[in-house]
């Protein structure tokens, strides 16, 4: 059996765990919204049509943020569509992807979700289709108390109170020739300062997000961020990094190891940002918000035929998920944490239905896809700081990323409870793989809880029907020993151990 070991100890600290790393994202796109969170005629809906089997789930998902309400359907999105009797409300097809959005969801409704779900909403302006004077009447509809037209409006639509959304995404995605609106760096940078700027002038405490590269494999990667960072520097306090990562024909090893890809994107964003920072001469330091993540098989969405209709909540994007999602998944959690000195906040995309950990059935049953357990396990137990945790692993060759690591992980640590969480992954395909822990640095510890996401079928899927088919389960034969704990991690699998103070 081959052997890895890690050193865990307090003045490793990278940064805090930021509760916003735990983000979800809600988008108009498929069943997410209609028969996702929303549909009136099921038997857990309340009086807002909102279905309570999955605000339970949201709940136990331990999902902090929830961008809205897009995503590619923003930037053909006009907000106001979205407000006021729902009687009244106008039907638009939504070209982004091929459907009928009939606004009985908008605004109003979202914010209402959000706060009987618990999270921080984070919304996004339309920067494709529209611009500078409908984000500023949004921004005014949302956070102005009263005594102007949009704030007395939202009044009279039933929230008396502002929303106060602190965070905001400058549109999204604007380096996509898919993205309707799609601009050159120089275009978009443009826009979203000026947007940025005017939005300050109304609420100076808002927190902005211009769009980076919706992926690392772009053309303009890293120029686009320069670009636009050159333009936006003093506007903004985060650049987005969108990534989606899937196994391709078969090469499971390469997949497992999505986290390697995820490690370079987010460093060479901060390199990036960091290099304009240098040659602005600014103070700040500009953060990552990592709001589209997730496995996605992007492939089978991309050689499907659109729809001949323009139908209402279509379903889109629905991937069924197995072990080996979830493994990798639970990798890719462990990259955000790794980073938690600049990755200040993520959204899992999306929350449910479409790619999500949630699925429903209309009218019918809610369940936990695999995926589901590592987000929440790690979101509920990541407390207190990063701790930096350097593998000594073999290695393996993946066709993608050459050598990597078998062993990923990081740790957590609260200092108010003594407790201490190391997220481990054994990214091997055949063998497990034996941990041995010093823990010395953290005084007098035990285990107190281990758990693995493993099996032997790694696509073994749940259902409706099996929900509980992979769950996590008892991580057996750990033993302790002084200040040394030892483990065995099966192939192909996600764990998680705590460690409490003596």
């Amino acid at each position: 059996m081959q052997q890895a070991h890690v050193t865990l100890d307090p003045a490793f600290r990278i940064a805090p765990v930021h509760r916003r790393t735990f983000g979800a994202f809600v988008e108009h796109l498929g069943r997410c919204v209609y028969t996702g969170i929303h549909e009136p005629g099921h038997a857990t809906a309340d009086e807002d049509g909102f279905r309570r089997d999955v605000l339970e789930l949201t709940r136990e998902l331990g999902v902090t943020t929830v961008r809205y309400p897009g995503g590619n359907f923003v930037s053909g999105y006009r907000w106001e569509d979205g407000i006021g009797p729902v009687g009244n409300r106008p039907r638009r097809l939504d070209l982004a992807w091929h459907s009928t959005e009939p606004n009985h969801v908008g605004l109003d409704e979202f914010m209402r979700w959000a706060r009987r779900a618990g999270v921080e909403p984070m919304m996004a302006v339309n920067l494709g289709t529209r611009g500078i004077q409908e984000a500023l009447d949004l921004l005014e509809y949302c956070n102005l108390e009263s005594g102007t037209h949009w704030s007395d409006l939202r009044r009279a639509n039933g929230a008396k109170e502002p929303h106060a959304i602190r965070m905001w995404c400058l549109g999204n995605e604007m380096d996509g020739p898919w993205q309707i609106g799609h601009k050159t760096a120089r275009e978009y940078g443009r826009l979203a300062a000026e947007t940025g700027r005017a939005m300050r002038m109304l609420d100076r405490d808002l927190e902005l997000v211009a769009c980076g590269s919706s992926g690392s494999s772009m053309p303009t990667f890293g120029a686009w961020e320069a670009t636009v960072l050159e333009e936006t520097y003093d506007v903004v306090d985060y650049v987005s990094c969108h990534a989606y990562y899937e196994e391709h024909d078969g090469d499971l090893a390469s997949f497992l190891a999505s986290a390697v890809d995820m490690d370079h994107f987010v460093e060479s964003v901060v390199a990036t940002a960091d290099s304009v920072r240098a040659r602005l001469g600014a103070k700040k330091r500009i953060n990552v918000s990592f709001d589209e993540w997730n496995v996605w098989y992007m492939s089978r969405f991309q050689n499907a035929e659109p729809p001949a209709d323009w139908p209402v909540a279509p379903p889109l994007l629905e991937d069924h998920y197995h072990l080996a999602d979830a493994v990798t998944l639970g990798g890719l959690l462990i990259s955000l944490l790794r980073h938690s000195d600049r990755v200040t906040a993520a959204s899992l995309a999306q929350l449910v239905n479409v790619i999500a950990p949630i699925m429903t059935e209309p009218g019918g049953r809610a369940w936990r896809q695999t995926t589901f357990h590592p987000f929440a396990l790690t979101a509920a137990h990541a407390r207190g700081e990063v701790l930096r945790v350097e593998p000594v692993s073999p290695v393996h060759e993946t066709a993608r990323y050459g050598e990597v690591p078998l062993l990923d992980a990081v740790a957590t640590r609260d200092a108010e409870t003594g407790e201490t969480v190391l997220f481990a992954v054994n990214r091997s395909t055949s063998e497990p793989l034996e941990l041995t822990v010093d823990s010395r640095g953290l005084g007098a510890v035990a285990p107190t809880a281990a758990v693995t996401l493993s099996g032997p079928d790694v696509y073994a899927r749940n259902t409706a029907d099996d929900p509980d088919r992979v769950v996590p389960r008892p991580l057996t034969g750990l033993t302790a020993d002084g200040g040394t704990l030892r483990a065995v991690l099966p192939a192909v699998s996600w764990n998680m151990i705590r460690l409490s103070g003596a």
